[in-house]
């Protein structure tokens, strides 16, 4: 995989990113270059320390179809004030989690949110597009779509 942050890839509007060290396969994501950070769905946040660093567990619930979750753990990188579409603003967590997005894998600075009503259960923001990517908006999943099997979990649809 192209770890480059100087080669250009070409990425559409919307695609499906795999998060390899977290377990989760395959997501779907909009890419929002109206957002700073990257946000991700997050349900049950709770904070703790280990070894005196703070860190956060939190379920990511991938499809959104489905009522399976994925635990997570991960060191807490940030604490953001983060200002919705809508203008409420919302005190944040952020972790660095590495995407595949496209086939290049880049680290991302994550906030933690619930994206329930939201039509994309993660978002790519500019800071993760400044590592190497173009955005033609008129085009979707020019890294490919997911397996169909994930794809009808994400619609609802659990039957394979």
């Amino acid at each position: 995989m192209d770890r480059s942050p100087n080669s250009s890839t070409l990425i559409g509007w919307r695609e499906w990113v795999t998060l390899p060290d977290v377990g989760i396969p395959w997501i779907k994501a909009k890419i929002d270059t109206g957002a700073r950070s990257s946000s991700l769905h997050a349900q049950h946040i709770h904070e703790f320390e280990r070894d005196g660093i703070p860190w956060v567990r939190f379920d990511v619930r991938p499809w959104q179809g489905a009522h399976e979750f994925v635990p997570v753990e991960l060191p807490v990188f940030d604490r953001r004030d983060v200002r919705s579409s809508s203008g409420h603003a919302q005190s944040r967590l952020v972790v660095l989690l590495d995407l595949i997005l496209v086939g290049k894998r880049i680290t991302a600075e994550v906030t933690l949110s619930n994206r329930s009503e939201m039509g994309f259960r993660m978002l790519i923001g500019r800071e993760a597009l400044r590592q190497g990517f173009a955005i033609d908006p008129a085009r979707s999943f020019l890294g490919g779509k997911a397996p169909k099997t994930f794809r009808r979990i994400n619609r609802g649809h659990e039957e394979v």
